[in-house]
């Protein structure tokens, strides 16, 4: 098994709990020059996105400085998701880190969020 099938795998055993809850997801997802961010809706019909960020929003871009892939361009993806959630009226939200280790840019988001007033 490599390393992707492995992510994959924790990913899938965390987002079967997540849908046991039935509450909303913040799934964060990143690669080595960007990260990408999430609110997914759960549906029986199927999931929807209710708000989204990443390093490539127009918006965004020009507040971040240097590489888009480091903390400090994770930390404006985490209160940009938590705007926006807040903005949709969506307050509590499971975090679905897509099997990445719980460290580095995904915790930077993570606690971003939280102090932006999102709950997890």
């Amino acid at each position: 098994m490599d390393k992707k099938q492995a992510r994959l795998r924790r990913a899938t055993r965390a987002r079967a709990k997540i849908r046991e809850l039935g509450i909303h997801r913040l799934c964060v997802h990143r690669t080595p020059q960007h990260t990408y961010a999430q609110i997914i809706e759960p549906t029986t019909a199927g999931d929807r996105i209710v708000a989204s960020a990443s390093t490539l929003d127009k918006d965004l871009r020009a507040t971040i400085e240097g590489h888009k892939g480091n903390i400090t361009a994770a930390t404006v993806i985490g209160k940009a998701i938590a705007e926006r959630a807040l903005s949709a009226g969506i307050e509590r939200v499971a975090f679905d880190r897509s099997g990445f280790r719980y460290h580095g840019r995904l915790k930077a988001l993570a606690d971003a969020a939280r102090e932006h007033g999102l709950k997890f």
